[in-house]
């Protein structure tokens, strides 16, 4: 074991839509700064971070991978996060432990709307962030109306730390905005400064300008400056800088290549120089980091490994740890540093470091864990878990392996809270609830790899159910059955009346002078509830009152099946006249989308035979919409996909049950043939 020691450390996140060359960046970083010998590629699957089979075979990132190295003499823990918008719990709960995150994306201003909700919880988190604007070999957009793009989606002010210089549309330098030097790019090498091109010094001017204008709104002295035209000294710009970035007042605007390594040492650079320390961190945040008498540490990412068993990402925030410690009274055991799916194992980690701590059974992602009694003194705030939107109903190939199901879905809700599951009383299915189909479809593939459990899935059966709109008076039930010994005997009237919607069952019953002995009555009631679990139409009957008006009994031969089985007679019969109808569940829902796809989103509620009850600007979401609906949960299932098809990825919503509503007449024929095939 050794034990790590530095002058600094700084904790970031790489994040970013998918395909914006998030892990590429990573690989530039780890093999610029010397931590690994060889630079992976995404195409080669040698990459440090997505090892696991699953990111291989979609060559995308799908969990959280941490990776710590070293430069200028600070400690760096990268952590590159998946940028498909389905997983973004992973991002989100990433985020709360880090000081600053990387935005990487691509410079085309037709993408920058995809940044929007990433934008919204780093703001609303006051994280620290910059932009890196990549592959700037393929840019669809000149780097002012990218700009103008960005701001479009972001809440703080972006501002350009770069400017770049292209010959022939290639990108080959950049001018740093803050000294006014030009440099040119070089593959596997450092970039060379060079003169500043005299056909880019008017743009270049217009950039420092707006750089130096947007500074001066939180810093009197600069603004003095700037308005006695004195020119600042570049120590009190980069001063600026580092403060306005720390408290997440601006966002800086950087760029490269990653595939190249062209501007990741700049990028580096400046996390160096100005990105906010852990110390700063926890200022922001209300803690005491070295200074405290109470080790703090937050659980950002859980894995499970067939081999190495259970492994918690951690975020030290208050205190120091030791690899003996017992956290919340659990033994740890072992403390590492990550490099992907690499570990080494440490002595110590202090305030502000992220590492790996093993076999915490109990604890969960987002937790807060101490060192000092059996349960910590506060509770550190975590990220939201996002509600499910999508499911699939999922069953094991193999029969007998129903029984390993439970704890094996129990383990993948531990990697990826994001997920649920529920076994449905009404289809009796197991249900398995995510953020899409390639959500849902990632976890499939861990319960056969990690747990030996492959799965057959289909869409979850609609959760219908029955009622009636007629009564039916005096329906008789007679049951007798005679055998050797003693028979059966129990008869019954029945009053079948339906009820208003949302009232459910009721049973009573009106007899008098004992026709029915009331030891028998309750066995009624049973057979009634039995019957309603499937009605005439095949579905469980909700909103119907039941009465028993008469009967008859046999001294010798009556008993309490004998009347249940009467009661069921009854109800067979009676049902039947009572003109059955299909009733489907509808669902309260909300749906949030950028305001220039609002009428797009109006149209795919009324074509899904939903009631469009409004629509209004979203809170804290600038240029959103949020439109209020109500949709039958039989056109729920693919919602998800189809709005996130008209939104560019970037729509959602929240969903509850509100209520049962008849099935349209044209449709009712349709959901009992259906029913009638899967029987």
């Amino acid at each position: 074991m050794a034990l790590k020691v530095f002058s600094g450390s700084r904790n970031v996140a790489i994040v970013g839509p998918y395909s914006s060359g998030k892990t590429t960046l990573l690989e530039s970083l780890l093999s610029i700064t010397g931590a690994v010998s060889r630079k992976g590629n995404i195409n080669d699957g040698n990459t440090v971070g997505d090892a696991s089979p699953e990111a291989r075979n979609r060559q995308m990132t799908v969990e959280i991978n941490a990776a710590s190295t070293e430069y200028g003499g600070i400690r760096f823990t990268f952590v590159d996060c998946p940028g498909s918008v389905e997983l973004q719990q992973e991002t989100y709960n990433a985020l709360v432990g880090v000081d600053a995150a990387i935005v990487v994306t691509e410079a085309d201003p037709g993408k920058v709307l995809t940044l929007a909700p990433l934008f919204q919880f780093l703001d609303s988190w006051e994280i620290p962030h910059l932009i890196w604007l990549n592959k700037l070999d393929r840019a669809s957009g000149a780097f002012l109306e990218v700009l103008e793009a960005l701001r479009t989606v972001s809440s703080r002010p972006v501002v350009p730390h770069q400017y770049p210089i292209r010959q022939n549309q290639a990108l080959v330098g950049f001018i740093d905005l803050v000294t006014e030097q030009a440099y040119h790019f070089h593959p596997d090498a450092p970039a060379d400064p060079v003169p500043m091109p005299d056909s880019l010094r008017p743009e270049e001017q217009a950039a420092r300008e707006e750089m130096l204008e947007t500074l001066s709104e939180f810093d009197d002295h600069l603004l003095e400056e700037l308005l006695e035209e004195i020119e600042p000294p570049q120590d009190e710009i980069i001063q600026d800088l580092k403060m306005e970035l720390g408290a997440d007042l601006i966002v800086p605007v950087f760029l490269g290549m990653a595939q190249m390594d062209y501007g990741v040492r700049p990028l580096l650079d400046a996390l160096v120089r100005e990105a906010p320390d852990p110390e700063n961190t926890c200022d922001r945040r209300g803690l005491a980091c070295k200074d405290a008498d109470e080790t703090l540490v937050q659980v950002l990412k859980t894995y499970f490994s067939p081999q190495g068993g259970k492994l918690s990402l951690v975020r030290v925030w208050q205190g120091s740890l030791s690899a003996s410690d017992a956290l919340n009274g659990e033994r740890a055991g072992g403390l590492y540093e990550l490099l992907g799916q690499q570990t080494t194992s440490l002595v110590s980690a202090g305030a502000g470091s992220i590492v790996a701590i093993a076999r915490l059974d109990q604890a969960q992602t987002g937790d807060t864990l101490t060192t000092v009694a059996a349960a910590p003194s506060q509770e550190l705030p975590k990220a939201r878990t996002l509600k499910p939107v999508y499911a699939l109903a999922i069953a094991p190939e193999n029969r007998s392996d129903d029984v390993k199901l439970s704890d094996a879905l129990t383990r993948l809700l531990e990697e990826d809270p994001s997920l649920a599951w529920e076994q449905h009383g009404d289809t009796h299915e197991v249900i398995l609830w995510g953020q899409g189909d390639v959500h849902l479809q990632l976890a499939i593939e861990r319960l056969a790899r990690k747990y030996n459990l492959p799965m057959a899935t289909h869409l979850p059966r609609v959760r219908y159910k029955e009622t009636i709109r007629k009564a039916s008076e005096a329906v008789r039930g007679r049951y007798k059955h005679q055998t050797g010994g003693h028979g059966q005997f129990g008869d019954v009237f029945l009053s079948i009346q339906p009820l208003p919607r949302g009232e459910g069952f009721s049973f009573s019953d009106s007899i008098v002078g004992g026709v029915v002995p009331k030891q028998y009555i309750p066995s009624v009631e049973t057979g009634v509830r039995e019957y309603l679990i499937q009605g005439p139409l095949g579905f469980p009957v909700v909103d119907v009152a039941v009465t028993l008006t008469n009967g008859s009994y046999h001294n010798v031969d009556s008993s309490d099946q004998a009347f249940k089985q009467a009661a069921r007679i009854a109800m067979q019969t009676g049902m039947k006249a009572c003109s059955p109808t299909l009733l489907e569940p509808i669902a309260a829902v909300e749906i949030s989308v950028p305001n220039q796809f609002t009428s797009n989103v109006l149209r795919l509620v009324s074509s899904s035979r939903g009631q469009i009850l409004g629509y209004e600007a979203k809170a804290q979401w600038l240029g959103w919409d949020v439109v209020s609906a109500q949709i039958p949960e039989a056109e729920m299932q693919t919602l998800i996909l189809e709005l996130r098809s008209l939104t560019m990825g970037v729509g959602f919503f929240e969903a509850s049950y509100s209520h049962l509503q008849p099935v349209p007449d044209s449709l009712t024929e349709t959901v009992l043939s259906r029913l009638a095939v899967a029987e």
